[in-house]
């Protein structure tokens, strides 16, 4: 398996961004987003205009994609954590292989401060999260914007 990481420094083509955001879309099943709001994401990550970033992590098997992570940095440390983990997917045919708990060991690896994430409860994920120790601090309140 071979890994790579994308920050900002780097120059991520359009088509590569997009092999990433056609993976997450398919592999993130249920708990994904609609593909814009993948690509916005993905693009944050590795913009090397803005003062905050990011960075993505692929696993890549024989040329395929097998899971990757997008984690975007906030700015924010101290109040909010430095990192949010966006995204994280595993290719089926890797799922309860321990490439999940690898990606996660190398965002871990690669970020600089904390880091917090998003889960579903009935996310089967959640139970990998917490062995890692990420814990459930808050229940988080949205207010979507009125039109």
């Amino acid at each position: 398996m071979e890994y790579n990481i994308y920050t900002p420094k780097d120059s991520l083509s359009e088509n590569k961004k997009k092999d990433i955001a056609d993976f997450l879309y398919k592999h993130l099943d249920q708990f994904g987003d609609e593909y814009k709001y993948i690509m916005k994401c993905i693009n944050f990550a590795v913009d090397d205009k803005t003062k905050f970033g990011g960075f993505i992590i692929t696993a890549v098997e024989a040329g395929k994609i097998a899971g990757a992570v997008v984690v975007n940095k906030t700015g924010m440390g101290g109040y909010i954590p430095d990192n949010i983990l966006v995204y994280i997917a595993v290719h089926k045919e890797y799922r309860g292989k321990g490439l999940g708990k690898i990606l996660m060991q190398k965002t871990f690896d690669q970020a600089e401060g904390d880091i917090k994430l998003h889960v579903e409860p009935e996310n089967p994920a959640k139970f990998l999260y917490e062995k890692l120790g990420f814990t459930s601090k808050y229940l988080e309140m949205r207010r979507p914007q009125q039109k």
